[in-house]
Protein backbone atom coordinates (compact mmCIF):
# COMPACT_ATOMS: atom_id res chain seq x y z
CA UNK A 1 0.00 0.00 0.00
CA UNK A 2 1.52 3.47 -0.39
CA UNK A 3 0.23 4.74 2.60
CA UNK A 4 1.53 3.38 5.56
CA UNK A 5 -1.68 4.96 7.68
CA UNK A 6 -4.68 6.20 7.31
CA UNK A 7 -3.51 9.86 8.57
CA UNK A 8 -1.10 9.60 5.77
CA UNK A 9 -4.10 8.58 2.99
CA UNK A 10 -6.12 11.72 4.28
CA UNK A 11 -3.19 14.35 4.60
CA UNK A 12 -1.12 13.19 0.91
CA UNK A 13 1.74 14.64 1.82
CA UNK A 14 0.37 17.97 1.85
CA UNK A 15 -2.38 17.74 -1.32
CA UNK A 16 -4.94 15.83 0.86
CA UNK A 17 -7.19 19.08 1.57
CA UNK A 18 -7.16 19.56 -2.64
CA UNK A 19 -7.75 16.09 -3.51
CA UNK A 20 -10.53 15.04 -1.00
CA UNK A 21 -12.21 17.91 -1.53
CA UNK A 22 -12.36 17.99 -5.36
CA UNK A 23 -13.99 13.98 -4.15
CA UNK A 24 -16.55 16.11 -2.44
CA UNK A 25 -17.75 18.24 -4.97
CA UNK A 26 -17.94 16.04 -7.57
CA UNK A 27 -20.11 13.55 -5.55
CA UNK A 28 -22.31 16.68 -4.46
CA UNK A 29 -22.26 17.46 -8.08
CA UNK A 30 -23.10 13.90 -9.09
CA UNK A 31 -25.81 13.88 -6.56
CA UNK A 32 -27.50 16.98 -7.81
CA UNK A 33 -27.50 15.88 -11.26
CA UNK A 34 -29.26 12.93 -9.89
CA UNK A 35 -31.81 14.59 -7.69
CA UNK A 36 -32.77 17.51 -9.79
CA UNK A 37 -34.72 16.07 -12.62
CA UNK A 38 -37.14 14.31 -9.91
CA UNK A 39 -37.31 17.78 -8.17
CA UNK A 40 -38.33 19.21 -11.39
CA UNK A 41 -40.64 16.33 -12.32
CA UNK A 42 -42.52 16.41 -8.55
CA UNK A 43 -43.00 20.79 -9.47
CA UNK A 44 -44.10 19.63 -12.76
CA UNK A 45 -46.80 17.22 -11.61
CA UNK A 46 -48.24 19.49 -8.83
CA UNK A 47 -48.77 22.48 -11.63
CA UNK A 48 -50.12 20.23 -13.67
CA UNK A 49 -52.77 18.87 -10.91
CA UNK A 50 -53.38 22.38 -10.12
CA UNK A 51 -54.57 23.60 -13.61
CA UNK A 52 -56.65 20.31 -13.73
CA UNK A 53 -58.53 21.18 -10.88
CA UNK A 54 -58.67 24.77 -11.74
CA UNK A 55 -60.30 23.71 -15.27
CA UNK A 56 -63.15 21.21 -13.77
CA UNK A 57 -60.97 18.50 -13.79
CA UNK A 58 -61.31 18.65 -17.59
CA UNK A 59 -57.58 18.81 -19.91
CA UNK A 60 -57.88 22.04 -21.52
CA UNK A 61 -58.30 22.07 -25.27
CA UNK A 62 -58.66 18.39 -25.28
CA UNK A 63 -62.18 17.93 -24.17
CA UNK A 64 -63.99 15.40 -26.21
CA UNK A 65 -67.64 14.68 -26.06
CA UNK A 66 -68.46 10.94 -26.63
Amino acid sequence: MYFETLAAALQMDGHGAFVWSAYLITLGVIAFILYAPKRREKRFLRQLEGQIRRSGGQVAGAIKEV
